[in-house]
């Protein structure tokens, strides 16, 4: 007796379920590459959910709405950029400026493999913020006063060193450091070059080092 065999399947191989932790990261991980080469407003759900091959009702699954979902991106975005600064800033292998230097030719190096398409999520967030939902507004600032208390260890460290002078305000410096560096970022998105960032911390250096 011939057993038949089961018929073979042509095109692509069945997909694979993901578990719920995998979507949901898989959901995250995209929403930071599309936030931050496009911004909020103009992202569709649907695109996203398309990039991932996620059906529609598995995104509702885990996220309320599409305000849930972004600031879930920026939590996630803003943890990803702590461990950045913390393994470039905390590095005691390097003296402290040396450190800041590093974490910009870093910065330049990113900017420039992703072809100026991607800058900096708050950065892009903080642009849209007359548009966004008010919740947008506390969770930026929050991310933003995280980024210069972690800068401002690095200064105290330069300062108890000698490497800037020692009247020098650490919180201060590290309050003016975010708000020219989103600004260096957004040029250098639009001039597709990374010299809006080097003239940036070369100023910043040289005012802080006389």
């Amino acid at each position: 007796m011939t057993i038949a065999k089961p018929p073979i399947r042509r095109g692509r191989p069945p997909k694979v379920p993901r578990e719920h932790a995998d979507t949901r990261e898989a959901l995250l991980r995209c929403g930071m590459e599309v936030l931050t080469e496009q911004g909020f407003a103009v992202t569709g759900i649907d695109a996203v959910l398309k990039r991932v091959n996620v059906p529609k009702g598995s995104f509702y699954h885990y996220f309320d709405n599409k305000e849930a979902f972004g600031q879930a991106v920026l939590r996630r975005y803003a943890e990803y950029f702590a461990r950045k600064l913390d393994r470039w800033l905390l590095n005691e292998a390097e003296l402290p400026l040396q450190r800041l230097h590093n974490f910009v030719e870093d910065a330049k190096a990113g900017m420039t493999r992703h072809q100026f398409r991607r800058g900096c999520l708050v950065g892009n967030l903080g642009q849209e913020v007359v548009v966004l939902p008010d919740s947008f507004r506390m969770e930026l600032e929050q991310v933003l006063l995280d980024w210069q208390q972690r800068l401002a260890v690095c200064l105290r460290q330069a300062l108890g060193q000698g490497q800037i002078g020692a009247d020098s305000d650490c919180d201060a410096l590290a309050a003016y450091f975010w708000i020219g560096w989103e600004g260096a970022v957004l040029r250098a998105r639009l001039v597709q070059d990374v010299r809006p960032l080097d003239v940036f911390i070369k100023g910043f250096l040289a005012g802080i080092t006389r």
